[in-house]
């Protein structure tokens, strides 16, 4: 049910982040009738393009912190990395959801993986490694193989590296020096898999299909929904998500990367506190989406159904489409032929290796025809 205190349509809400992900939020918002303020560095952002209002200013702007929030009913977020005196800043003028303490958690790989811990939620062994030396016993009680990884402000594979039996410790430490990280054991695992789960205001929750993902260069590649696992496999981790949702008190849309290893077993690799790479299936296959699910939550409306309408497959599009293209431009034409594909496409004009400018989602009978419906549009684009 709807409280009295929901933010209706027509209200303005404030969007901190400007890439793809307040891109599609910002689509959904509009579609319910709301306005939509973004706050970011960056001028002819994806998510400014749609917005009614851009900002560009520094998170660490107080003045222009405080005036974007005031303007606004309420404040969510497409990226965990804001500082939290910005979000402190924003919360004396609006309401945010998530909560900063939500955002706190899960910046920071330490705190994340402590919280996870003290919650009785199954992670990866790991210590905190904050010189070389403390990497050296880290190893030694972990035993390796192991990933290195930097405590904040990694993504995509970045700040991170593995460490192998016999490896230089010291050697590499180098790249970490001055600031902490964290060692993690190295987990052996049969698929890599993702739950979005959702939750209102009045703590009523829900969950999409279980979705699995292929990463190439540590960049999510394809994605699979539902999932090629066993039901019983997929209940558990449908639960072991809103598990965390409920240790969280979160109040949004949250993405639990787990690993499955070969005896059946999850074990939780990452938490997003916002709509998730993965589950951009949503937009074209489920009832309702992530993005859209972002906008009932966070404005205290009923949560909408998460059923999938068929299933799906996602593949993202990087730079090199655009620049591997004899052209420098994609062929637009031979995706789109393919019944079935939907090309999303973020307004970035530079393409780089490796940056994400769009995905194409493709639905079919089954999971597998419709990631090879996914894969040859994508193939047909660098032509």
């Amino acid at each position: 049910m709807m409280g009295v205190d929901a933010i209706l349509p027509g209200a303005v809400l404030g969007v901190m982040g400007s890439g793809q992900l307040g891109r599609m939020f910002a689509i959904e918002a509009r579609k319910l009738g709301y306005r939509v303020h973004t706050l970011s560095p960056d001028k002819d952002s994806p998510t400014g393009q749609i917005a009614d209002r851009e900002v560009v200013a520094s998170y660490d702007d107080e003045a222009a912190v405080r005036d974007f929030a005031k303007g606004i009913a309420v404040l969510t977020f497409e990226f965990e990395n804001v500082p939290s005196r910005t979000i402190e800043w924003a919360a004396e003028h609006c309401i945010v959801r998530p909560a900063g303490r939500v955002l706190h958690v899960c910046q920071h790989r330490l705190r994340e993986k402590e919280f996870l811990a003290g919650a009785g939620l199954p992670v990866a062994p790991f210590r905190k490694v904050n010189k070389a030396a403390e990497l050296a016993v880290a190893a030694a009680e972990i035993g390796l193989p192991g990933v290195l990884k930097t405590a904040a402000f990694g993504y995509d594979g970045k700040g991170q590296r593995k460490l192998l039996p016999g490896d230089d410790l010291a050697a590499a430490w180098v790249p970490f020096e001055g600031a902490p990280a964290v060692l993690e054991g190295f987990v052996r695992f049969e698929r890599e898999i993702s739950v979005l789960v959702c939750r209102g205001v009045d703590g009523a929750m829900a969950t999409w299909p279980v979705c699995e993902n292929e990463h190439a260069n540590h960049i999510l590649d394809i994605t699979y929904c539902p999932a090629r696992i066993p039901e019983s496999v997929a209940a558990s981790a449908r639960a072991l998500a809103e598990r965390v949702a409920l240790a969280l008190d979160l109040v949004g849309v949250l993405a639990v990367e787990m690993f499955l290893l070969a005896d059946g077993e999850l074990v939780i690799n990452e938490l997003a506190p916002r709509p998730h790479n993965s589950g951009h299936f949503s937009f074209d296959a489920s009832v309702t989406s992530q993005f859209a699910q972002q906008v009932r939550t966070i404005c205290g409306l009923p949560l909408g159904s998460t059923e999938s309408m068929r299933p799906a497959a996602m593949s993202n599009l990087l730079g090199d489409v655009w620049l591997d293209s004899r052209t420098g431009t994609p062929n637009w034409a031979a995706a789109l032929a393919i019944p079935g594909v939907h090309l999303h496409l973020y307004g970035k004009a530079d393409p780089k290796r490796g940056r994400k400018m769009g995905h194409i989602t493709a639905t079919g009978d089954d999971v597998e025809s419709a990631a090879q419906k996914a894969k040859e549009a994508r193939a047909g684009l660098v032509t």
